[in-house]
């Protein structure tokens, strides 16, 4: 199949060489000409994934043309807040009856739509049972050195969340499918706000226990502002929930949590991002999930402490004894 893969960070390289020694004809696009012609000269993304070559037959291009016409899957793995800002020049390129499959994790500011729901908005034409996102626990780090992954594709289309299945199943990434997309989306896009939590309880030199607190409260958290948007329970129980939030909240490959980890050491998130060549994706969308908290009046108190913290600047040490000093209540 011919499949395209938009954003060439760590994560959209990590996918085109997967999807391209899953037998596929493979486009990838970097939105930087110089840096396109850089990766197709050196065949090695050094920015975003030193060491890892590139196979010579992944097309490389700058041109949105080129990586969207004609093509059975178009893979979006930009920036959640960027995203709108390419589909503007995707709509007017004949895309066809193209599959789109985000592999982004955020909710755009404003508008506090996921990936899938950004995609509709601004495809005006587009059938929303052609739109499906892949989730779930998995590093791109790991995934290229085939280290064994599992995730989920899902669409509102049980179809199309198993040809997305198919197209990215390997012996070592294992796929499942749902027709959940909206809780897979939510899993995936609000586990990083809470792993900034938990990288912030690391770096203020917290232990174990409170680490377990925040990531099993987050969890409850997530799943429900999840139901209240229309997802199903079990969907946080699985990959793109429980799952991803584990790994982004303990590894050392996780960005978010190193913001966290930072900021709890007493830097300013603006030093901090500064100083990272990778984007974070929990820090925008936490500005977005705390406003979805209060849009819906939904209690989600480790979100609103992360939004105090990154945004208002309030002291890690101080908000987590007001959250450990909060009304006592029934765990469920």
């Amino acid at each position: 199949m011919k499949v395209s893969v938009l954003g060439a960070g760590g994560w959209g390289t990590t996918l085109a060489i997967l999807l391209h020694n899953n037998g596929h004809n493979v486009t990838l696009w970097e939105y930087k000409r110089n840096y396109a012609k850089v990766l197709s000269k050196h065949r090695e993304n050094k920015t975003y994934l030193p060491g890892v070559k590139i196979p010579k037959e992944i097309v490389i291009t700058h041109s949105l043309e080129d990586a969207c016409e004609n093509q059975y899957m178009i893979v979006i793995a930009v920036p959640s807040q960027f995203i709108r800002s390419v589909l503007d020049k995707i709509k007017y390129i004949d895309y066809g009856d193209a599959l789109f499959v985000s592999v982004s994790k955020g909710i755009e500011n404003d508008t506090l739509l996921t990936v899938s729901q950004i995609i509709k908005d601004d495809l005006k034409d587009i059938d929303e049972n052609k739109i499906g996102v892949l989730s779930g626990p998995s590093h791109a780090e790991e995934v290229v050195k085939k280290i064994p992954t599992a995730v989920v594709a899902a669409s509102k289309n049980e179809e199309t969340a198993k040809k997305i299945q198919i197209a990215f199943m390997t012996s070592y990434f294992r796929v499942y499918s749902s027709t959940d997309i909206i809780g897979v989306e939510l899993g995936g896009a609000l586990k990083n706000v809470i792993a900034i939590g938990a990288g912030i309880i690391d770096g203020a030199g917290f232990g174990d226990n409170t680490k377990a607190a925040i990531m099993t409260r987050g969890i409850a958290e997530i799943s429900k502002m999840g139901i209240s948007l229309g997802a199903k329970p079990e969907t946080f129980a699985g990959l793109s929930g429980m799952g991803d939030l584990i790994v982004t909240c303990m590894s050392k490959h996780s960005r978010n949590r190193y913001v966290g980890e930072q900021i709890g050491k007493g830097k300013k998130l603006k030093d901090v991002l500064k100083s990272m060549e990778m984007v974070a994706e929990g820090v925008r969308t936490c500005k977005s999930v705390y406003e979805l908290s209060t849009k819906y009046n939904i209690e989600a108190p480790i979100v609103e402490a992360v939004y105090n913290i990154l945004y208002l600047e309030k002291d890690p040490f101080n908000i987590t004894y007001d959250l450990m000093t909060r009304e006592m209540k029934s765990e469920h």
